[in-house]
C-alpha cells in the first residue's frame, strides 16, 4: 500500500515538469520553451529571414508567463549586435540602445513600462504660472504600455556624436 502512494507521487510530481514544446541548442540547453498552459516560458531564440526588403535578425532573451521580460539582444544574420532592449512586463522599459550594421550607435532611446496589473495611476498636474508648483494629482486610467520617458539621443553613425 505504501509503495503504491510513493508511486502515484512520484508521477503526479513529474508531470509538473513537462514542457509543451521546446528546441534544444547546441550545447543541450532547453530553448523556446512553451508550457503546458500554452505560455512561453524561459529563455528564447528567434530568427527571422529577411523580407520584401527588410533585413532578417536573430533575437535572444528571455520569456516569463508569455511577457518578455529583463534584456534582449538582436544581431543582423551576419552576427552584428543592432540591439539591446531591456523589457519589463512585455513592455519596454529602461534605456535601449540601437546600432549600425557596421556596429556604430546610432540612438539611445529611455522607455518607462506601467504595471498592467495596476487600474489607474496618479500623475502630477502642474500650476500654468508656475511649473514649479503641483497644482493637484490626478487619477489616470492606466493602459499598461510603455511611454517615452527621459532623455533621447541620436548619434551620427560616421563621426560618433550626438546629432
Amino acid at each position: 500500500m505504501r509503495s503504491i502512494l510513493v508511486f502515484a507521487v512520484f508521477i503526479s510530481i513529474s508531470g509538473y515538469g513537462q514542457w509543451k514544446s521546446f528546441i534544444l541548442s547546441p550545447r543541450g540547453d532547453t530553448l523556446n520553451r512553451v508550457d503546458m498552459k500554452g505560455l512561453k516560458q524561459g529563455p528564447w531564440s528567434i530568427h527571422v529571414d529577411d523580407l520584401r526588403g527588410e533585413r532578417g535578425y536573430e533575437e535572444e532573451g528571455y520569456y516569463e508567463n508569455d511577457l518578455k521580460e529583463g534584456v534582449w539582444k538582436r544581431y543582423s544574420l551576419q552576427g552584428v549586435k543592432i540591439a539591446e532592449e531591456q523589457y519589463r512586463w512585455g513592455m519596454l522599459n529602461g534605456k535601449q540602445q540601437y546600432f549600425t550594421y557596421n556596429g556604430g550607435l546610432e540612438r539611445v532611446e529611455t522607455w518607462r513600462a506601467i504595471d498592467p496589473h495596476q487600474a489607474y495611476d496618479t500623475v502630477p498636474v502642474y500650476d500654468l504660472k508656475d511649473p514649479s508648483k503641483i497644482d493637484h494629482m490626478a487619477i489616470v486610467k492606466n493602459e499598461g504600455v510603455a511611454i517615452k520617458h527621459g532623455i533621447w539621443s541620436y548619434y551620427d553613425p560616421v563621426e560618433g556624436k550626438v546629432e
